[in-house]
């Protein structure tokens, strides 16, 4: 079984102990005592829960430190916090895999993953070998062509804890509801796993892709399957790094349906990373978009379209070709594939 692939950590629920009062005198009037529902939807509090997994390689085992993110029992809108029981009763959840960018730990993101468990998602954030700051062997981005790999399997083990009768995480999530976001170089790898062939996974029902782009280490070819996965893509026009010409490029290409935000003079980092306007549209449309495709929410998609228009900062279109108004080009994309 593939769960004994996965180390657990384990969660200590301590039930502080009660005293009982002495009888109450027949002649005295008790008052009922009424007890909170648990909520029914969101926003929710939000538990975390660490797992290691490990991932068979051939002879060798590539780990996996991954942090789970999930509504929790308790008031919503405080800080996630570690080991919260978790909310089942208003489960199972849909199941969004986060890939951060290189050389960035996914904790960086912590606001917009909470975001997301609050809305109502269990949001699994692995850290991939190489790609984070703190990796003991330090970085190299050609692993990269790995990383599709560990993001289906990180997905099988989830799914896998949630099959199963007991753990932490048994019964919360949604097997055929799944959405991969990825920023970056973690972008690049969440569109390899719907759209190359090299590495599509057919459990995956949505995408977000934060600034990613095609990337021509993948071997296959992009958007020539005959799936369509709903796709977003949020692109900050001031980018330097995976500049607006990527994300025109996938956009472009991809079939609807689909939606392209541009932010107005936001760096690479500037809407995911740091507090502010930006990332709080960024929130927004992410949760609209993730209600429309995975909780089948169309009222969530109409308002996709409002929460993605600010003048001055942001703009969305679910047209067939991205405007240049929304994404001024010079040259092409990095590091892509002839587009």
């Amino acid at each position: 079984m593939l769960v004994a692939l996965v180390a657990l950590g384990t969660l200590a629920v301590v039930l502080a102990g009660r005293s009982h009062p002495p009888a109450t005198p027949a002649t005295t009037t008790s008052h009922p005592t009424t007890t909170a529902a648990p909520p029914s939807g969101p926003p929710f509090a939000v538990g975390t829960l660490s797992l290691t997994v490990r991932e068979p390689w051939g002879t060798a085992v590539r780990v996996l430190p991954t942090t789970v993110y999930y509504p929790a029992s308790g008031p919503a809108g405080g800080p996630p916090s570690a080991g919260a029981s978790p909310l089942r009763a208003a489960g199972p959840y849909p199941l969004v895999v986060f890939s951060e960018g290189y050389a960035i730990a996914p904790q960086a993101y912590g606001a917009l993953l909470d975001a997301w468990a609050a809305a109502g998602y269990v949001v699994a954030a692995p850290v991939y070998p190489f790609t984070d700051p703190a990796e003991p062997e330090g970085l190299n981005e050609s692993d990269i062509v790995n990383h599709p790999a560990d993001l289906r399997y990180v997905i099988t083990a989830l799914l896998a804890m949630s099959e199963g009768h007991q753990g932490d995480l048994a019964g919360l999530v949604r097997p055929h509801a799944i959405a991969v976001i990825g920023h970056s170089d973690g972008g690049d790898v969440s569109l390899a796993t719907v759209a190359n062939t090299c590495c599509t996974d057919p459990r995956i029902t949505a995408a977000i892709l934060l600034s990613g782009a095609e990337l021509a280490s993948f071997p296959g070819q992009y958007f020539s399957g005959p799936r369509a996965v709903p796709l977003l893509v949020v692109q900050g026009t001031a980018d330097t790094i995976n500049p607006p010409a990527c994300s025109v490029q996938i956009y472009d290409a991809a079939p609807s349906p689909k939606d392209y935000l541009s932010l107005f003079g936001i760096s690479h980092p500037g809407a995911y990373l740091p507090p502010g306007p930006a990332r709080a549209v960024v929130e927004r449309v992410t949760i609209d978009f993730l209600n429309g495709y995975l909780k089948g929410s169309s009222g969530a998609l109409a308002r996709l379209a409002r929460d993605g228009t600010v003048p001055g900062l942001a703009a969305v279109t679910s047209a067939p070709r991205v405007s240049a108004r929304l994404a001024p080009l010079s040259g092409a994309c990095p590091g892509a594939p002839p587009g």
